[in-house]
């Protein structure tokens, strides 16, 4: 009864966010991006099955013995799509509910995720196709449960690490030695995870019980991992006391010479760097520029012209994309502050056009030895430096409109449930999609010199009538100031 109702004020909260009207739309888009990605999978799936037959080993063993890189495929894939569960406990947890309980639907609602069920497109059609052959749709039922079953076992997997790194940057290096030390064991050891994943495949076909009943164990096993983890993390979010010690204050005193605007880049900078969801939200996003830029600069994994073309526009957009659709939410903390000066949001909007702006240093940077190494040329790096503080920025600073929902400074897993995050996922999706289209489109039309100079010259062109677009979007808000601060209020 306890879960039921919970899912049912959960499902009230979300009718009754004020960003729910704006959702709807970004949920009928992403809607039909997951059809689309289904039918890329059901179309893999089909053609794996046809294209490893006829070998010296079944289909269906071949396949299991990639199984960990689908594990490792689907765990990255989680970072970007997936959120850890969230609900407002701190009412609940002032009734006689015991604390487990409320972690215990926050888990069932997480094992309950359609993300689950995602790679069963590719897995399904192949089985039709390969195990039917020998073991009827008997085997195919048995294979697809314990394919969901280890799928469910690494949705655990990833909400552990991505609850432990919301919280210390450091656990990042659990995942990292887990599969580091997985791939050393594979190949200095004679492959003993591929012939164990082939044989656990093999089992699952078969319909060895022991097989279910092991991966179901080591489900329970995560289960209770997270439980008790994530209910050390509720305790001291709902217990944290003020900390008075403060370490290192730093007062960015240089900024005191540019006013009004220097005092919101200051603002800017100590909400980014003292505040846990926002340090954590950097944070994340600059391990994975870095680490693409690595990847591109000294390796050769990533060489083909599709690849290196995505990791510079993704590198470029990162920083915006993940901080800028949630513009004006962190401000709702403090916003009531912020309209008693006249003019102030104004210069609150271009401080931090500015630092966004100088954002974008930080990957054109990082990216100087693939320029060296002639993997990305100068004019690329230019062009996407320029298109993004122009065009995407304008894009994202739309945003700065429509939300009013207050995103909270500090709370992690207490914070509320409801979030509204498929208008923001359409416009973060238009913010990395566009540029790409524009980029492949001027290089087939007008050639790769003459269509990146289009890119820059159209950047340079948004980037220089910034002051134009934010003014506009400046007189946007006020029209809309007394809709979004109360949506603000409503949320806090």
């Amino acid at each position: 009864m306890l879960f039921n109702e919970l899912r049912k004020q959960g499902k009230l909260a979300n009718k009754r966010h004020p960003m729910y009207e704006k959702n709807k739309f970004g949920k009928i888009f992403g809607y039909f991006m997951a059809i689309f990605w289904l039918g890329y999978l059901i179309f893999f799936g089909t053609f794996f099955a046809f294209a490893m037959d006829g070998g010296a080993i079944e289909a269906y063993d071949l396949l299991n013995k990639g199984l960990m890189i689908f594990l490792v495929l689907d765990f990255l894939i989680r970072f970007p799509f997936q959120k850890t569960p969230t609900q407002e406990m701190k009412p609940y947890l002032l009734l006689p509910i015991k604390r487990n309980r409320l972690l215990d639907f926050l888990l069932l609602r997480s094992g309950m995720s359609g993300f689950n069920c995602l790679w069963l497109f590719l897995f399904v059609p192949f089985a039709l196709f390969t195990v039917t052959r020998y073991y009827w749709f008997t085997g195919v039922f048995t294979y697809c449960l314990g394919i969901y079953l280890l799928m469910l076992f690494n949705n655990y997997w990833y909400l552990l690490c991505r609850t432990l790194l919301s919280e210390k940057i450091w656990w990042i290096l659990l995942p990292i030695a887990v599969y580091a030390v997985l791939g050393v064991v594979e190949f200095t050891l004679g492959n003993p995870i591929s012939t164990f994943s082939m044989h656990l495949g093999s089992a699952f076909i078969s319909g060895n019980l022991l097989a279910h009943l092991g991966v179901i164990a080591a489900i329970a096993c995560m289960w209770f991992i997270n439980r008790w983890v994530m209910s050390g993390l509720v305790y001291s979010e709902v217990n944290r006391v003020e900390d008075t010690k403060v370490k290192n204050v730093s007062e960015y005193k240089f900024l005191e010479r540019y006013g009004e605007i220097g005092e919101y880049f200051r603002l800017e900078l100590k909400m980014l760097f003292r505040n846990k969801r926002c340090k954590s939200s950097l944070r994340s996003i600059a391990i994975v520029v870095v680490l693409f830029s690595c990847i591109l600069s000294f390796t050769e994994a990533y060489d083909g012209n599709f690849m290196r073309s995505f990791i510079a526009v993704y590198s470029f957009v990162a920083f915006g994309t993940v901080l800028l659709t949630q513009i004006m939410g962190f401000e709702g903390n403090y916003l009531d502050g912020l309209m008693t000066r006249k003019e102030s949001i104004y210069n609150l909007l271009r401080a931090k056009y500015y630092f966004y702006s100088i954002l974008v240093l930080v990957p054109f940077v990082l990216l100087i030895p693939a320029m060296i190494m002639g993997k990305i040329a100068l004019l690329t790096a230019a062009a996407l430096t320029f298109f993004t503080t122009g065009f995407v920025y304008c894009m994202l600073f739309q945003l700065a409109v429509y939300n009013n929902k207050t995103v909270p400074l500090n709370e992690g897993i207490t914070g509320r449930q409801a979030s509204g995050t498929g208008f923001q996922s359409l416009v973060a999706s238009a913010a990395f999609g566009v540029p790409m289209l524009f980029y492949f489109s001027l290089n087939a039309l007008c050639g790769e010199v003459i269509g990146q100079w289009i890119l820059m010259a159209i950047g340079i062109g948004f980037t220089f009538t910034a002051h134009l677009w934010i003014k506009n979007i400046y007189n946007r808000f006020m029209k809309r100031r007394y809709v979004n601060m109360e949506g603000f209020r409503d949320t806090k």
